[in-house]
């Protein structure tokens, strides 16, 4: 008799960067290779990856342009520019699920911005039920340490209770004007009660919370919700037998300890990072690639210690280099830990502070926020890095931890527990 259970339809809502659509690409597939069927519903511009990988794809509205807002990587006002700019996707979310057949019985997983659309479907879809994909840990708020509150550190021996009232403070002045108003709009539509807190309100809507990072990255505290499960990073390449150009490879293969800048795909704002690394590289007397697909962000004229790379995969590269210089995107950190590569992770805003934080507590690289970033202590940072005898040791301690980890099978039994 077979146990397997029936197949289910799992509808996949993302938003944001490649680095919020490959751990959602990678749990498809691990879906779709179970027997269940997908929809996969993501920003416009995410079409071509994701029909790469064969699956079916709706494509949600989303204005390039939000790259060039000048708050977009704010410590504290990035949130309320991500927040407006991703609305107009979420709003057709709705619309999207109301058009399946009434009776369909399907399962819902979810970026957690997108949680509030989820919501409204299930109040017009009774039975429907949500699962949370959450990529870093700072997306599940907590009053246990390491504690960011965007870029300031909690101090350990503060109490719980004073840090919850630090974290309603935050929410208050940075979160919850920007969206409650458009939110509690949608629920009165939908004959929803309006909601006081978007934290709190987005912490209990899923069924099911699933944390795509592993334990040793972020033990679970007590205060995350139940049920949760866990994985490993799910790591996810669109490319993955890309080579390295010619030109790339003979680069590095000039010896020395390459260095790698990139402050992130999204980042249409970082010409003077890209100076700053620039003269630091030449105080340094080391080579540097730089990644960005925004070549006006770059000198017109490059020295010869500078190679500028529109794309290159980070497996094939980070093995080669000595450090990997970058914003603490967590798909960026993940394949840096999985490498095996020594960081310096220089965040601007969202979860970039705590997962920076993380990678200083595993040892394997340091954090430069990027308002003290400048030349003198970036050159500062990576003397530190490039001197220190027992980085690599280290690294590649962390990098052995992938081995362990429970993989996104995890997740397609969690979410067939769920359905069945």
């Amino acid at each position: 008799m077979d146990a397997r259970p029936q197949p289910l339809h799992v509808v996949l809502v993302t938003i944001g960067s490649a680095g919020d659509l490959f751990p959602f690409l990678r749990i498809a597939l691990a879906l779709r290779a179970a027997g269940h069927r997908i929809s996969f519903l993501g920003p416009d511009q995410h079409a071509p990856f994701v029909r790469a990988a064969g699956l079916p794809f709706h494509g949600l509205p989303a204005d390039p342009a939000v790259l060039d807002h000048p708050d977009l990587w704010h410590p504290t006002r990035g949130f309320g520019v991500v927040w407006e700019a991703t609305r107009p996707a979420m709003a057709a979310v709705p619309a999207y699920m109301a058009a399946l057949p009434e009776d369909e019985k399907c399962t819902m997983l979810v970026h957690p911005l997108a949680l509030p659309e989820a919501d409204l479907c299930r109040a017009a879809r009774p039975g429907l039920r949500i699962a949370a994909a959450f990529l870093a840990p700072s997306n599940l708020p907590t009053v246990h340490d390491p504690l960011m509150l965007g870029p300031w550190r909690v101090p350990r021996w503060v109490p719980h209770g004073v840090r919850r009232r630090l974290w309603r403070t935050l929410a208050s002045r940075f979160v919850d004007p920007v969206a409650l108003p458009g939110l509690n709009a949608a629920r009165s539509a939908a004959g929803l009660a309006p909601v006081r807190s978007l934290l709190d309100t987005v912490v209990s809507i899923a069924d099911l919370s699933i944390g795509l990072f592993p334990h040793w990255f972020a033990p679970t505290p007590p205060d995350w919700p139940r049920p949760l499960v866990r994985t490993g990073f799910p790591l996810f390449d669109p490319a993955p037998d890309a080579a390295l150009s010619p030109e790339l490879q003979h680069f590095l293969g000039q010896g020395g300890r390459p260095l790698v800048f990139t402050p992130g795909t999204g980042n249409r704002q970082a010409r003077a990072y890209f100076e700053h690394a620039i003269e630091a590289a030449r105080l340094l007397g080391e080579r540097a690639v730089f990644l960005t697909p925004h070549r006006d962000q770059l000198p017109a004229a490059l020295p010869r210690h500078v190679l500028w790379q529109d794309y290159v995969p980070l497996r094939a590269l980070l093995p080669q280099v000595a450090v990997l210089v970058h914003h603490g995107g967590i798909g960026t950190t993940a394949e840096a830990l999985h490498a095996g590569t020594a960081q310096l992770v220089v965040p601007l805003a969202h979860d970039q502070f705590d997962n920076a934080a993380r990678v200083e507590a595993l040892g394997v690289g340091l954090a430069l926020p990027a308002t003290r970033l400048n030349t003198r202590r970036l050159v500062a940072a990576l003397e530190a890095l490039l001197d220190d005898d027992g980085l690599r040791p280290r690294c590649r301690a962390v990098a052995a931890k992938f081995a362990g980890d429970a993989g996104v099978e995890e997740v397609v039994r969690a979410l067939e527990a769920l359905t069945g």
